[in-house]
């Protein structure tokens, strides 16, 4: 039986967003600051969101532009922790620790939606801890920090925290907002604040890096359309789980562009972030 066209659209998803992330990565090894990776990726979203907006014949501006403003600061804050994770740590851990966000979902929108936390949830929790308590355990010694990607790690954490509170902004912002304006808002705020805290420390790309940060640009957008039609086409719960296949195509992609071979300790730790995560998806679906 081949696969329908949601999950095709979900793995197409997939390989978009890890094939941004390694080029993130190489842009980085080119000398490239994260700020202004961030920069490049936003100025694209944004001519791409505006013209969205445009098609629609909408407001740029929305109804609740206080809301609006704190996505998009919250999310641009969270992509420069993940860019900064992703060009420090090797491609799969930095991917793995973004599927914490399904435990710092639930604990946001419990305080911030009164939404109930259901046992599955309470499980991908507990299970999400354990897997970073184990993928920490190389950075550790008697309890105590030893190793400087635990920098990194934790900076991955915080990308993935402000995931959470941007997702549940969106989900609040969905009931009078029209999507397009909700993903504008985004580049809108990540672009002259990337430009801002990079100061004078831009980096002029050679043609070689110039078409890194265009591709990075280019694979988000790829990664978001097919995001888009999957859930628009698929049961939520089957594309969602499609969408840790975005793991593998990281950890090939690092091993065949960076020589990355992920640890044992990287292993358990993905698992069980990922079992919990998926735990959590198809009790809910």
């Amino acid at each position: 039986m081949g696969l329908t066209t949601g999950v095709r659209y979900m793995l197409l998803s997939a390989l978009g967003f890890a094939l941004m992330a390694a080029c993130v990565k190489s842009a980085a090894t080119r000398g490239i600051p994260v700020l202004e990776i961030v920069a490049f990726r936003a100025i694209v979203s944004l001519a791409l969101s505006y013209l969205d907006i445009k098609r629609k014949r909408l407001s740029v501006w929305g109804n609740n532009k206080p809301l609006l403003i704190a996505r998009g600061t919250v999310g641009a804050l969270a992509l420069m922790c993940v860019f900064y994770a992703v060009s420090t740590l090797p491609l799969a851990e930095a991917t793995v620790l973004q599927y914490t966000y399904p435990a710092f979902t639930a604990l946001i929108a419990l305080w911030f939606l009164k939404e109930r936390i259901q046992f599955a949830t309470l499980l991908c929790i507990g299970m999400s801890i354990a897997g970073v308590i184990a993928m920490m355990q190389p950075n550790l010694r008697d309890g105590i920090i030893i190793d400087a990607s635990a920098l990194s790690i934790a900076a991955a954490l915080l990308g993935a925290l402000g995931s959470a509170v941007a997702y549940v902004i969106v989900r609040h912002l969905s009931r009078t907002e029209d999507s397009s304006v909700i993903i504008f808002y985004f580049p809108l705020i990540a672009f002259p604040l990337s430009v801002v805290l990079l100061h004078d420390n831009f980096v002029i790309p050679n043609l070689e890096a110039l078409a890194l940060l265009i591709l990075v640009g280019i694979f988000t957008q790829i990664g978001q359309i097919g995001l888009t039609k999957a859930m628009a086409v698929e049961k939520a719960g089957k594309a969602a789980a499609y969408a840790y296949v975005q793991v593998v195509f990281s950890a090939i992609l690092g091993w065949a562009l960076f020589a990355e071979v992920p640890t044992l300790w990287t292993a358990i730790g993905g698992l069980f972030i990922i079992s919990g995560a998926l735990i959590n998806t198809f009790y809910k679906r």
